[in-house]
């Protein structure tokens, strides 16, 4: 009863959490606690990277959906105060300035999340095949990230384009889609959003389970339950998507700024402009307060995703 994992499934039963922990049988109520090398045996495969194969695309988009929602609720200001640093622009601690175009980002985060999670789950259905008990490999699960993400900033970079705006400029979302909506000004900063996203849900889709499962197997006396490995994971996780994906995410936040091209042109030319600026630390403007929402970000929908699943359907997770 002192398992944090027995505590756990008597709180919420219907849950049916008993997790397959390499106990080879699909009904077992042992802890898997109980036995530490059960933990490290090459069959295990962990709640987390089995849950986008165990739920169809419309489950997978709902719980993506729902994950994203709430990240943004909570981490929006990072957003705002790392965007004004990209672009030079005085910070605020106004609520009112540091919450401008939140609701652009939630419909932003939530449907890419949303496609993430199923275009993810799909490419991993896929990859799996028929053996769905089958770990991805290193290079499967991040080809699959980088798949997904790269198809969810078809949705993501226009409304991150009303979002910045919005940041800069003030005024209602209706009043910014309007100023924004020629195909010249929308599709502005895509290439740099598909590049980032790519890499960013590389990052949390793929590292943390895979740290994780390494911590687990390696060092089961330290890591001896999903929580405990947790945080380096998700510290991991934030490093590898933000400093890779910073330099294209500031390039793309200063061209979505200035729609009027006055400073920034394409992304090259946005690019020789930051270096002519700022050398290669110009690139990184902004980095501190990314990777501060990143390391929660990825905290929290690696923990959400493994929580918000089986709470939404308790069904798919009952062996």
């Amino acid at each position: 009863l002192a398992s944090p994992h027995y505590q756990f499934w008597i709180i919420f039963p219907p849950l049916h959490l008993r997790v397959r922990l390499a106990t080879g049988s699909p009904n077992t109520n042992v802890c898997p606690h109980t036995n530490c090398k059960r933990l490290a045996s090459p069959h295990y495969t962990s709640l987390l990277s089995n849950m986008s194969t165990r739920l169809n695309e419309l489950q997978n988009a709902t719980v993506g959906m729902t994950v994203g929602v709430i990240e943004v609720l909570c981490l929006q200001p990072f957003n705002y105060c790392k965007n004004m640093i990209q672009q030079g622009q005085p910070l605020t601690l106004d609520p009112r300035k540091l919450y401008r175009g939140v609701g652009a980002n939630c419909v932003n985060m939530g449907s890419c999340t949303m496609i993430q999670f199923a275009v993810g789950g799909s490419l991993k259905t896929f990859v799996q095949g028929e053996d769905k008990s089958r770990r991805l490999s290193l290079a499967e699960e991040m080809m699959c990230g980088i798949g997904a993400g790269s198809v969810s900033a078809l949705v993501g970079s226009p409304l991150e384009l009303i979002m910045i705006q919005q940041q800069r400029k003030g005024g209602s979302t209706v009043a910014t889609i309007g100023n924004v909506a020629t195909p010249s000004i929308i599709s502005r900063g895509i290439v740099g959003t598909a590049v980032r996203e790519a890499l960013w849900t590389c990052g949390y889709l793929s590292i943390p389970p895979i740290v994780r499962h390494q911590l687990m197997t390696n060092y089961p006396d330290t890591f001896d339950t999903n929580d405990k490995a947790r945080v380096p994971a998700a510290l991991l996780g934030g490093f590898f998507a933000c400093y890779l994906t910073q330099p294209f995410d500031t390039i793309k936040t200063c061209m979505q700024g200035d729609i009027e091209r006055t400073k920034f042109g394409t992304l090259t030319q946005t690019g020789k402009v930051v270096y002519a600026e700022s050398g290669i630390p110009g690139f990184y403007r902004g980095a501190t307060f990314r990777y501060g929402r990143m390391v929660c970000a990825v905290f929290m929908m690696d923990f959400l995703k493994e929580k918000i699943g089986p709470l939404l359907y308790p069904a798919a997770f009952q062996d």
